[in-house]
């Protein structure tokens, strides 16, 4: 049992990792292409150590949208695959999400599909904002702020839980579903978490731009 616990977690971990990988090379592509950009605008003799504050917070605001784009396609792909029939990584959500899949298949695909254009729509709507792609930016930027404030405090609190279950400092009445547990502990909420975090960087360097332009 207690092998076989280990092996989850490692299993976990490298999946967290991976993801975290791609979540900064994400990061490093949109801010490379910031600086090359801002680097073309500027003249024949400036360097990098000469770029604006603004376009310092530019570069950082992009990195932080793109890595917050990067997060929320990466919880609305794997909806999107669970509700087309994908099994991988589901018992990582709870037991409960297994059984609902298996006794109403139909219903449940529809609701993973429904959840999954859900946050897709989610991590794109403010890539289209940044760029005036998209209408009542105002109005979306509340949005924004409300979700990304949410993801943290949702995230946050329950990967601190999870946490703290696997590391024995508390116990559930009744056990608990380790895979579950793991998976919410070292994927699917620090994921949540860092969705909230790039998304509300990205609108705190953007606000006071905003306002200035």
């Amino acid at each position: 049992m207690e092998s076989k616990t280990l092996a989850t977690i490692e299993g976990y971990s490298a999946a967290s990792l991976q993801i975290s990988l791609v979540l900064c090379a994400v990061g490093a592509a949109a801010y490379g292409g910031t600086v090359k950009r801002s680097g073309a605008q500027t003249s024949p003799g400036s360097t990098r150590s000469r770029l604006g504050e603004r376009d310092r917070r530019r570069a950082i605001a992009r990195i932080a949208l793109y890595v917050a784009c990067a997060a929320g396609l990466v919880h609305g792909a794997s909806s999107l695959y669970w509700a087309f029939g994908g099994r991988w990584l589901l018992p990582t959500v709870g037991e409960w999400a297994v059984a609902v899949v298996e006794t109403s298949p139909l219903q449940a695909g529809a609701l993973l599909g429904v959840i999954g254009i859900i946050k897709v729509a989610a991590a794109v709507i403010p890539v289209g904002v940044e760029f005036g792609r998209i209408r009542w930016a105002r109005f979306w930027r509340v949005v924004c702020w409300v979700s990304g404030l949410f993801l943290i405090a949702y995230g946050g609190l329950n990967a601190i839980v999870s946490g703290a279950v696997l590391a024995g400092l508390t116990r559930p009445d009744g056990g608990y579903d380790i895979e579950a547990m793991i998976g919410h502990a070292l994927l699917w909420d620090p994921l949540f978490f860092a969705w909230g975090v790039a998304l509300v960087t990205w609108l705190g360097l953007t606000r006071r731009r905003r306002g200035a332009d």
